[in-house]
């Protein structure tokens, strides 16, 4: 298990990867990795019948461990405008997390804004509340934070992380797939901004996609679930916009592949993306942190 004390000490020497005991470290270009997709209308069913392809969640979870669920809940609408993870899905994934043998679930993220009443207005706090040994952990304070380095990053030296991330065993994202104004996508790499202090920085002093690409290199979480039961495919991310509902699930321990993969699933802003063209895949690729061709993927077709 990699914990926060254990960075700190080393510095990160060698370039230690963030995510917990057993940390899968996704897929490197050029390997071909399994990715699993599922249609359906039931999320826990959906869940169940996704990770099958990759060994079910009793691979990821170990007994007794903390695992933290990162969805996206920035915004304070409702499920159907479809720029948060669906409450149902999140309380799903939770439910099975414990029964595969997890002591504890934090579901962790940091709102844009309206703190915790975010999470209460788009639904995921009544879903989450109605799960034993779940726990909502909403981010906003700097105490709430660690300050790491960041190995080889181009223009993110360091980065200051939500300390629960740093000590969970396992780290789920759980993003859902939307349109953005900046970075024409936002799945899973861009979710993990809702885990670092300052996100302004992205936005206004650095280049995003590659401080995007950057944060990718010391957030690695061990396995990726796209939401894409609804997808925000215009306005994104803040919205309303156009939604549309492909039903999907994906999943794939390799978080740039889980990316590239959904961006052929919809149009995002009306535009059919090929995965070069957004950049910070493309530059999360170059690194050598996941496989950005979908083409050389094992891909697993399920339903439930």
């Amino acid at each position: 298990m990699i914990r926060r004390r254990d960075l700190l000490k080393a510095g990160l020497a060698g370039g230690v990867l963030l995510g917990g005991r057993g940390m899968v470290r996704g897929g490197q270009a050029g390997a071909k990795g399994v990715l699993a997709v599922c249609s359906g209308k039931q999320a826990a069913a959906m869940l169940e019948r996704v990770l099958e392809p990759l060994g079910s969640l009793e691979s990821f979870v170990t007994p007794g461990s903390l695992v933290v669920v990162k969805p996206n809940a920035s915004f304070a609408n409702p499920p159907e405008w479809g720029n948060n993870t669906s409450p149902e899905l999140v309380a799903a994934l939770c439910r099975q997390v414990l029964d595969a043998g997890a002591r504890r679930v934090l579901v962790v993220d940091y709102p844009l804004r309206g703190g915790a009443e975010a999470l209460e207005q788009n639904g995921i706090a009544a879903a989450c509340r109605g799960v034993a040994g779940v726990q909502l952990e909403v981010l906003g304070e700097r105490r709430q934070f660690v300050k790491v380095p960041v190995p080889a990053g181009e223009v993110l030296k360091e980065v200051e992380i939500a300390r629960a991330v740093l000590d969970a065993d396992l780290v789920i994202n759980l993003p859902v797939a939307k349109a953005h104004d900046a970075v024409a996508a936002s799945i899973g790499l861009k979710n993990l901004m809702g885990v670092i202090w300052d996100r302004t920085a992205f936005h206004t002093m650095l280049e995003i996609n590659q401080a995007i690409a950057d944060l990718a290199r010391v957030v690695r979480p061990q396995l990726t679930i796209v939401d894409m039961t609804r997808v925000m495919v215009t306005n994104g991310p803040q919205g309303p916009g156009e939604v549309e509902q492909p039903n999907l699930l994906v999943a794939c321990r390799d978080p740039v592949a889980a990316d590239a993969y959904c961006l052929g699933r919809v149009r995002f802003n009306r535009r059919r993306l090929r995965p070069h063209q957004v950049r910070y895949l493309r530059l999360a690729h170059q690194a050598g942190l996941g496989q950005i061709d979908p083409r050389r993927l094992e891909i697993k077709q399920q339903t439930a």
